[in-house]
Order: C-alpha cells, then structure tokens, then sequence
C-alpha cells in the first residue's frame, strides 16, 4: 500500500473527489480527510488518531528497541545465572517478547501525543483553509488514482506519495 497525499482548495472539492474514488473501488477507510478545527466535514472520511499522530512508526520502533533489549537481556540471564537458576533458551525468548511487549506499549504512549511529522508540511494550508486528502491504494494503482484525481481535478495538488504504509491500522 502507498498513501498518496492531495491538497485540495476546500471541501467542496475534497467531496467530490472522494465520491470518484469510492466509484473506482477505493474503500472508504482508505481515505483520510483533515481539514481545518472550524471545517464540519460532515459526511466525509475525517483522519483518524493513526493517520494524524506519530503512532504507527512509534509502535514500531517500540517494539523494536524492546525486542532487542528484552532479547540481550535474556541473553545476559542466560550467560549469567542469578543466584545459581538454570536458565535455557525459554528464558530467552520470554525476556524478547516481555521487552517487545513492554517497547511497543510505552512508545505508542508517546506515539499518540507526537503530530505526525509526515504533516508538518502541510499545517500552514490546512490554516488557510486547504484540505488534505490521504489516499492509500494498491502499489499497482498509484498511477490511475493520480491520473483520475488530475483529470478531474486540476486544482488539486498531488503532495507526494509515501513509499509503503501498514495494512493494519
């Protein structure tokens, strides 16, 4: 999946191309609308708290850094016995998935109060009354998805792509 980023002149617009793209297949969770505080989107997908925080790539790393530390420290455990406890590779893998489990936590408690950098860009458009549009689509259908929003809708500005996004949230 890659999230293509459109910046659209105002909600009227933004309405439109959302009604297209739902004709083309586009699922509606697919589609992720910010607009600015005093906007009503009414009826349209607003973004959701993964799409507007820093909370996917913190969960990530969360899981990550926690993996890895809980793994080194089942190692050292292992290496190293307490009080004279055999310990075995059990040992190992309980500390991994205790320190994945406890990295992915306490990072996307971070994660959720961190605006997603990816966003930055456009804070100052959103202000004046821009809408962005976050699309995310198949590999294979970035290209017709660009071309269909261009052609219907030159006022709309194609701000980037992000090379891969996760499926899940």
């Amino acid at each position: 999946m890659r999230r293509l980023y459109f910046l659209v002149p105002d909600i009227d617009h933004a309405r439109k191309i959302v009604d297209e793209l739902l004709l083309v297949r586009v699922n509606e969770s697919n589609i992720h609308v910010i607009a600015r505080e005093d906007t009503p989107l009414e009826d349209l997908p607003e973004a959701g708290l993964s799409q507007k925080s820093d909370l996917i790539p913190a969960l990530e790393r969360g899981l990550t850094l926690g993996g890895i530390t809980g793994a080194l420290v089942g190692l050292v455990a292992v290496t190293i016995p307490p009080a004279g406890l055999v310990l075995g590779g059990g040992a190992v893998l309980a500390s991994t998935l205790t320190g994945a489990g406890f990295g992915a936590w306490m990072a996307t408690m971070i994660g959720v109060d961190v605006p997603n950098t990816r966003l930055v860009a456009f804070e100052d458009a959103i202000q004046q009354g821009a809408v962005l549009m976050m699309v995310d689509v198949a590999k294979d259908r970035v290209d017709e998805i660009d071309d269909l929003v261009k052609k219907h809708h030159p006022e709309a500005e194609l701000k980037g792509a992000e090379p891969s996004i996760p499926e899940f949230p």
